[in-house]
Formats: structure tokens, sequence, C-alpha cells
């Protein structure tokens, strides 16, 4: 499942999320990676990232006819980087690892990344922009927001609600018809087993809020 591959891939970050991202697209079929884009410090466009050019972000206007994008950068944090390239034109490509089952019924937001062996059940919707990583597990009927970072071996059972920009630690459990509000961090290796407040951070099994007023991971 892809959207605007027909065109040559700029990927989002210009760091180690960056070179996975790429190494992700290069096992897909007919994607031609033409570069990486820096948002944070210009001079890092003069070296390049594995072999290919990195563009500053504010200079891709031109491309914007000729390529599409992928972001590349795990904080749910990342949509300010993410509407700077959308304010330059650039459509934004949906990737899926050839090993990953996604379910006819699912459905993908643009941007969104489904990595190595990764699930996602049926009727599901995934919105835009979120990463979904290596070996994490989706239920069907689910409701995945914007920005959300599901970190590797994850699994979201089934009916659950997960709100904008929130992170699902790695190999963290949410129990079946779960509502996660918004922003809000899961610990690594946490069991949620009842629902969690927007914007706090929860750790443990059971999992119980340990901060409040957070803003993502």
């Amino acid at each position: 499942m892809t959207v605007h591959l027909e065109r040559p891939l700029l990927i989002v970050g210009a760091g180690a999320g960056a070179e996975e991202v790429a190494d992700l697209a290069g096992q897909i079929e007919g994607v031609e990676i033409a570069g990486f884009v820096e948002g944070l410090d210009r001079e890092r466009c003069a070296a390049g990232l594995l072999g290919l050019p990195v563009h500053w972000v504010d200079d891709l206007a031109p491309l914007a006819e000729t390529h599409c994008a992928v972001g590349a950068v795990g904080s749910t944090r990342r949509a300010g980087f993410i509407g700077r390239v959308e304010e330059q034109g650039l459509p934004f490509a949906t990737l899926v690892h050839p090993s990953a089952e996604v379910a006819p019924s699912a459905t993908l937001g643009p941007g969104t990344v489904v990595g190595v062996r990764a699930v996602i059940a049926s009727h599901t919707r995934i919105g835009r922009h979120v990463y979904v990583n290596r070996g994490a597990l989706i239920g069907h009927h689910d409701t995945i927001g914007d920005f959300v970072t599901i970190a590797p071996g994850a699994n979201i059972a089934g009916k659950c609600t997960i709100g904008e920009r929130v992170y699902v630690g790695m190999g963290s459990t949410v129990v079946d018809h779960t509502v996660v509000g918004e922003r809000s961090v899961i610990g690594a290796g946490a069991v949620v087993v009842r629902d969690v407040p927007p914007r706090v951070q929860v750790v443990g099994v059971p999992a119980r809020v340990v901060r409040t007023e957070v803003d993502g991971l």
C-alpha cells in the first residue's frame, strides 16, 4: 500500500531513524530514494547521508511537483517538522514493509510507516504520520491517532483508541477496549489494563501514572 510512490522519495530526517526508514523503503519494489531533509542544522546538508543529498526543509518547494516525502523522526513531537515540509507543498507517501501484514479492511493515513513483521488487523484506522515499528501488533477495530509512535514489539489489543501523539513503548501491552488520551506516554514493558488520561506517563504492570503534564516523547 503506497501513495505517490511513482515519484522519488525524500526522507524527512537525517539521523539514525532516517537511515532505518531508508533501509525499509529500499526493500519496497519500485521505491527510489532521492535524499533526506534536515530541519535543525543547515550545515549538515553539506555532508549528505548514505551517498544521497540532504535538503534544507525550507528549500523544498522546487521539488514539490516531482517528489514525495515520508517522515523519519521517532519523537511524537515531529508534527512541527512535518508541517514545515507540508508548507513546501510535498505530498506524503505511505510505506509498508513487504513482511508486514495489513488487513484489507484497515486504512492507513498519509505519511504512515509500517515496519518489518508488523501486523495491523481488520477494520483498524491508522492516522497520519504514524510509526508502526518492527514486530508491533495492532488489533482489530482500533483507532490510532495522528503522529502516534508504536515502538518495536508493542501489542495493542482490539477496539482500542489511541489519541494523537501518543508514544506506545517497546514491548508494552494495551488490553481490549482501552482508551489512551492524547500525548500520553506508555513506558516500555507496561501493561495497560484501564483507560489512560491525556498527557500522562504510565509505567509498570499494571500500568500506573508516574508523571502528568507530559507532551508525548
